[in-house]
């Protein structure tokens, strides 16, 4: 974009003004009914949204556009928001009618992926992260993260090396990174954005380092909070590592957004130990929230458990299950008010029917405040307040605590709820530009002047009559466009009939078009009157919006309060549809689960599903190594039982006849090649990884998933690893482990370990079959079945008894083998006995090998051998 500025319109000066402001935005310039783009952002926005790319200009520098209209601007935002473009959305702040010169443009909103509001832009049961992440001293780390579309807004510590695991399991939509300069600073600024970048695909926006300044973004915070201090939301001044993101995040908000942000009234410090721990990896190998084919929540533990109604609900139920509670009387209160709710169908079912009705009054809040709302979210808040009167009865009829607390939190604001019912039609246009939205009789004013325009319509057809039957032209029409207002059109046919006192004004294809004196004069008291009338109800709109602000407050606590019932709900619909069980949550080290199923499993195999018991304990053994066949169900049983105690600490009853679980602290994995190649690790480095993570971290109190460790590398490279690394568990850290292997030597240990047992999947072999049971049964085994899994998987009848013959041969190659080793190592035992004994009676040999037997007399032989043997008794 070097064009010369000296031969730009003004307009033109104008939008290039404001993209040198904004060069990393796509700059949407508002032009009428349409929002223009030009030069690059016009070729990316032809490319992105299919838009025809034609010129401003025709010569030697033509300059490339792209538009889209206004009143659709929301879907081609979403488009390039999606592509991770940013765009800076510049409007005319002037009235075109009224303006002296170029119309006045601002950019009156930045929108980034991690800057929705809008539900068009946003999935309503996900949280939608802007993060911002600053490194600290002594390989420590803070991230700060807000969604802006619900006003949640959270900083934390880490240590440097979790900093990429706490990304991928937020899941960010934008990360904030400080511009630091120095060669040093730089390369670790590159790096970690580029493994941002990979791993969780957010769009990284680099901001100038003061964004990041402590002393600054402590300032930013107090002012925005209002507050003396940050000590209230439980940091303190001296922790700068906390207060530097945050502070960042919400410069950034006042940068893009250009409005109020009063909906963002507090800042939640985490702390992790409050919560069970599962790291990204954990999340993936279970398929917490997405399958790892698919990546879709469909055939996940969310998707099969997830049956909350709204969108706040949802969410609000995503971060129960990644954030699941390590607190035995908080689980206990989730516990009774699922139970209470199960045991009380038609509350249930009555509370469900009435969340079906509710909107989400989470988001529509942040609207509100940041004055984006639209006139039918207004309408929805208006309907929701509306069943709080009836929730908070149903409500009332239970007796657990929650269901006590979120009945007193009930507040149906009962005087927003009217004034905004007596202000806005009950089905509004989706926005104010045409008018219609205010009800009629709320404006005395507005009343008055819809009377004009309606009554003008009537005038309109009343006029087009007396002029047909003046002029004798049956055709004669009136019509209007925004250019020259209203006119009369006659055929060319009738041309001759032509009234004396008509001005011809256009030409059209076989028709004239005209105008009067008395139609120009209706013509301006009517556009009058109707422009005076949008007018008005912009700003009565502008109004009910500014009152419905001052609730804000009240709304998000019973945004809250409404999620929670919709969590809860869920989990007692599932838990009575599905037959669960409440398990007894301890904190004695135990783990015993009676007929236990995989959550998921279950519901798709129904009563194919073969249930499982584990016991786990001191007293019990707190290590089971899992053998049998591929295919059998051990994967399939380890991943049962980390999903069962997710669920039950999340307060869920779960697949199970009967169930204690000792409270965990972490659930640790490692599962599968999960192969996070983009680190540039190999498959048996990255599970190397893995593993060390567990060692050094896991505690008395974890549980530790172990699939097929060892696997990566040769078998006896493999077996020593597993064998030592099962080992180290036993001895030092004794928490609670499942392994799942295919080493069978690993069944030894259970005999030089108190707290190691075997189990074994049942397998029934019959003429050359085999049927796998996938019941756990105590013991090992010693058989892997591995060409029966590949029958079973569809390999080629030639290659099975081809493999078939070789295993053969190896197996009979080793016996030989093994045969001739045995064989040999007794050889050599007989020949160092037998020359230990010659050496030990080298004088008796020599005396009977000197001896003449056969010139012996018996009376001599017998003296002889006499003497021998006191010879080798003396010995």
């Amino acid at each position: 974009m070097t064009e010369n500025t000296d031969n730009l319109t003004p307009a033109m000066k104008q939008f290039q003004k404001f993209k040198k402001l904004h060069p990393d935005c796509i700059l949407f310039f508002r032009m009428g009914d349409f929002y223009e783009t030009f030069y690059e952002d016009a070729k990316t926005c032809s490319k992105v949204l299919g838009l025809t790319l034609t010129s401003r200009s025709k010569g030697e520098n033509p300059v490339p556009l792209a538009g889209v209209p206004y009143h659709a601007v929301d879907g081609y935002l979403k488009k390039m928001i999606q592509a991770g473009y940013k765009v800076a959305v510049c409007e005319q702040v002037e009235d075109p009618k009224t303006a002296k010169g170029v119309v006045k443009r601002d950019v009156v909103r930045i929108v980034t992926p991690g800057t929705l509001t809008d539900d068009i832009l946003l999935n309503a049961k996900e949280d939608n992260f802007l993060c911002a992440v600053s490194l600290g001293a002594k390989h420590t780390a803070s991230m700060s993260w807000i969604d802006i579309s619900t006003g949640h807004f959270f900083t934390q510590q880490i240590f440097e090396e979790k900093l990429l695991d706490e990304l991928l399991r937020l899941s960010p939509a934008e990360c904030l990174m400080a511009d630091r300069r120095g060669e040093l600073f730089e390369a670790e600024s590159k790096k970690l954005i580029s493994e941002i970048t990979q791993l969780t695909h957010a769009t990284i926006t680099v901001r100038p380092a003061w964004y990041f300044e402590p002393y600054q973004a402590r300032q930013r915070l107090l002012k925005h909070f209002g507050t003396a201090t940050l000590e209230g939301f439980g940091i303190s001044d001296s922790e700068d590592d906390l207060i530097a993101p945050a502070g960042a995040v919400l410069e950034y908000l006042n940068e893009t957004q250009k409005t109020t942000l009063g909906h963002i009234r507090s800042l939640k410090k985490i702390d992790r130990k409050s919560y069970l721990q599962i790291d990204p990896v954990s999340l993936r190998s279970l398929e917490v929230l997405q399958t790892i084919r698919a990546e879709s929540s469909r055939g996940s533990l969310l998707g099969c458990i997830d049956e909350t109604i709204t969108g706040m609900g949802g969410r609000m139920f995503r971060n129960w299950l990644c954030m699941p509670l390590c607190d035995i009387r908080q689980i206990e209160l989730r516990q009774d008010a699922v139970e209470e709710a199960r045991n009380s169908e038609t509350e249930l079912l009555d509370i469900r029917r009435l969340l079906s009705n509710i909107a989400d009054t989470e988001r529509i809040a942040a609207r509100i405040s940041t004055f984006r709302a639209v006139p039918r979210d207004l309408v929805a808040l208006a309907a929701t307040l509306r069943q709080i009167p009836k929730l908070r009865q149903i409500l009332e009829h239970f007796r657990c605590e929650m269901f006590v607390q979120l009945a007193g939190q009930c507040d149906s604001m009962d005087e927003l709820a009217e004034l905004l019912e007596s202000a806005i039609e009950p089905e509004p246009p989706s926005h104010l530009r045409d008018g219609g939205v205010i009800r009629t009789g709320f404006s005395d004013e507005l009343d008055r002047l819809r009377s004009i325009s309606r009554d003008g319509q009537s005038w309109l057809k009343n006029y087009q009559k007396k002029q047909i039957e003046q002029t004798g032209i049956a055709n004669l029409k009136i019509g209007y466009n925004k250019v020259f207002g209203y006119y009369i059109e006659i055929n060319h046919s009738a041309a001759d009939k032509v009234p004396s006192d008509y001005i011809r004004k256009q030409t059209v294809k076989n028709a004239e078009r005209y105008i009067t004196e008395q139609l120009k004069d209706y013509e301006t008291q009517a556009l009058s009157a109707e422009e005076k009338s949008i007018e008005l109800e912009q700003k009565l709109f502008d109004q009910l919006r500014a009152q419905a602000a001052q609730y804000i407050s009240r709304m998000q606590t019973l945004a809250q309060t409404i999620a929670q019932c919709d969590c809860l709900m869920s989990l007692a619909y599932i838990a009575k549809r599905c037959n669960y069980t409440r398990p007894k949550i301890t904190n004695d080290g135990s783990l015993v689960i009676h007929e236990g199923k995989h959550p998921v499993l279950a519901q798709t195999l129904g009563a194919e599903f073969v249930p499982n018991d584990t016991q786990l304990g001191k007293n019990t053994g707190q290590i089971i190594v899992i053998t049998g066949p591929n295919m059998s169900g051990k994967s399939t049983y380890i991943r049962q039982v980390a999903l069962l105690i997710l669920m039950a600490q999340t307060g869920s009853f779960i697949p199970a006849q009967e169930a204690e679980i000792g409270l965990v602290d972490r659930i640790f994995t490692r599962v599968g090649a999960s192969d996070e190649l983009v680190r540039g690790q190999s498959t048996f480095m990255v599970e190397m990884t893995e593993t060390a993570n567990i060692i050094n971290n896991a505690t008395e109190k974890s549980l530790v998933i172990l699939d097929e460790v060892g696997r990566g590398t040769s078998t006896y490279d493999g077996l020593s690893l597993a064998w030592a690394i099962t080992e180290h568990i036993a001895n030092k850290i004794k928490c609670r482990t499942l392994f799942a292997t295919h080493y069978h030597e690993l069944t030894e240990l259970a005999e030089l370990f108190s707290n190691i047992k075997n189990c074994n999947v049942a397998v029934r072999e019959w003429m050359d079959e085999v049927v796998f049971l996938h019941k756990i049964l105590p013991g090992g085994s010693d058989k892997s079945y591995g060409i029966h899994v590949a029958k079973l998987a569809g390999i080629p009848k030639t290659i099975l008894e081809r493999s078939k013959e070789i295993l053969e041969e190896l197996e009979s190659t080793f016996q030989r083998e093994a045969s001739s080793e045995h064989l040999s190592k007794h050889k050599n035992k007989e020949s160092e006995q037998e020359i230990l004994f010659v050496q030990k009676h080298k004088n008796v040999l020599d005396k009977l090998a000197s001896t003449d037997i056969n010139n012996l007399t018996p009376i001599e032989a017998i003296n002889l051998l006499n003497r021998i043997k006191s010879e080798i008794n003396e010995k």
